[in-house]
């Protein structure tokens, strides 16, 4: 059996954004960036006006995610793209990871899926697969589960708080079990 695919969000699991913005969580450091879907949300401001956006990421997570690659073929499943590579990825230590690529309109998914979806089956291709993401829920469960034919876990992650322990024991343990 191939091994198992690891779909990584940015924004949520790695990135904490919904937590208050003057409470920035314990372990995590703040950075600022412009990639260009961020730019891009500001259509008509230069980009030289465009105010960078605040990231806040967990180094801890990039030494555990290294040690989940000893078990999953880790793959960005984010808006963020290729960019993830070019500004998540250095900053957690990560190699560069293959991307999952959306198409250019998202619209959303079926029976009332996040629209990511279909195309994280599609590009699983019956492969067993984790997803760590701040928007799953039941719909995301049911549907993967009549679709999809192989070991799937569909992990949320409070985008309040960002992955913690509890979630990377829960994808270590899905991997023991394939």
């Amino acid at each position: 059996m191939a091994r198992p695919l690891l779909y990584l969000d940015v924004d949520g699991p790695l990135n904490p954004y919904a937590a208050k913005p003057e409470r920035r969580p314990q372990g995590y450091s703040t950075h600022r960036m412009k990639p260009e879907g961020w730019v891009d949300q500001h259509p008509g401001v230069p980009r030289a006006q465009v105010k960078p956006l605040r990231v806040w990421l967990n180094a801890e997570h990039g030494r555990k995610l290294r040690e989940a690659g000893a078990s999953y073929d880790v793959v960005w499943a984010t808006t963020w793209g290729a960019e993830a590579n070019t500004f998540i990825a250095p900053l957690l230590g990560l190699p560069e990871l293959p991307v999952v690529e959306w198409p250019a309109v998202l619209e959303a998914g079926p029976d009332g899926t996040l629209w990511k979806t279909p195309h994280l089956l599609a590009h699983a291709a019956g492969r067993p697969f984790a997803w760590v993401d701040d928007e799953l829920g039941e719909p995301e469960r049911a549907f993967v589960a009549a679709h999809h034919h192989a070991p799937a876990l569909l992990r949320h992650v409070d985008p309040r708080r960002g992955l913690r322990d509890e979630d990377f024991a829960a994808l270590e343990a899905f991997a023991r079990r394939l």
